[in-house]
């Protein structure tokens, strides 16, 4: 009898874990799920403006995705948007790094200062933080200007930095990296706060340098931390919208200034093509679960061992 008992007391303690997730999933899928089908729902329609006024949304098939594959100009915002995340993403943590590693170094009273600058640039509200970077970078009473202008053989004088999209591009990811490296800055020190004195300080009796001690010893010890926060900034400068929409709208609204957000937003709102815009989001969704799945199948590796 006792023995029955115990196998029951046992499997109730197994299930018990499932049973707590059992809320977060369903939120998950009310939250997240009724949209993502909603998505491949109207990608798989012809769903325009008469459609927004009950008119039936006519059944296509794949037909959008066809379309999409045989349209040179999305492949260029694709490469285009890519590029951008992968230079902003990992430049974001080189940066975020260094600053982790000046906070791990530096005193305290310099700590805080610094910890209450990335704080102030992170807290500040995208709109509001936009409209200062284009007043700095504006063409006629723009302060980068100015200074630039002040180089003796720089000439700046009324330099448009948003008429072209390499220098249009460079101010997005200025902006971008500037409003994301507080993130990457204070995660990274959490970690460095979990790294050993004591064996930074053997490497160093050893004679390791300071390069060698950061990147044999305190690299791999928060690699997990490294690799969460690059996957986030990927992810997140992959599908970056106001920052680029804020710059068209005080430069060129040229289709060579797009990035997915902008493109799959110009199609929906412009173009009125639901459907279209529905089927790009599905292939934005799509590169956001390859660029996750490096992460994921390390993690199930690290699960295995």
């Amino acid at each position: 009898m006792s023995a029955i008992t115990s196998e029951t007391a046992r499997r109730r303690k197994v299930r018990a874990p499932y049973f707590l997730l059992i809320p977060a999933i369903a939120i998950l899928l009310l939250g997240m799920g009724y949209p993502v089908v909603w998505q491949i729902v109207t990608s798989l329609q012809q769903y325009g403006l008469a459609q927004q006024f009950g008119k039936p949304a006519p059944f296509v098939g794949i037909d959008n995705y066809v379309e999409l594959a045989g349209n040179a100009d999305l492949w260029w915002v694709v490469l285009r948007s890519l590029l951008f995340c992968v230079v902003t993403a990992f430049l974001t943590l080189a940066i975020g790094s260094l600053l982790a590693l000046l906070m791990a170094a530096v005193n305290k009273a310099a700590r805080l200062i610094l910890q209450i600058g990335l704080l102030l640039a992170w807290a500040m509200p995208v709109v509001a933080a936009m409209t200062v970077w284009i007043w700095l970078f504006d063409r006629r009473r723009g302060v980068v200007n100015y200074l630039l202008d002040m180089i003796p053989g720089v000439e700046m004088n009324r330099f448009d930095w948003l008429a072209q999209p390499s220098t249009f591009f460079i101010v997005a990811s200025i902006i971008v990296i500037w409003m994301s490296v507080p993130f990457v800055a204070f995660s990274i020190y959490a970690g460095l706060t979990q790294v050993s004195d004591e064996v930074l300080e053997a490497a160093q009796l050893d004679g390791a340098t300071g390069w060698q001690r950061f990147w044999f010893i305190i690299a791999p010890m928060i690699r997990p931390v490294i690799a969460i926060v690059l996957l986030l900034q990927l992810i997140w400068d992959l599908r970056v919208f106001t920052q680029i929409t804020m710059l068209k709208d005080a430069g060129s609204k040229s289709g060579d200034f797009d990035l997915l957000g902008t493109y799959i937003y110009k199609l929906g709102t412009s173009s009125q093509d639901f459907g279209m815009a529905s089927a790009v989001s599905i292939l934005v969704l799509a590169l956001t679960i390859a660029l996750s799945w490096f992460y994921i199948r390390s993690l199930l590796k690290e699960d295995a061992q």
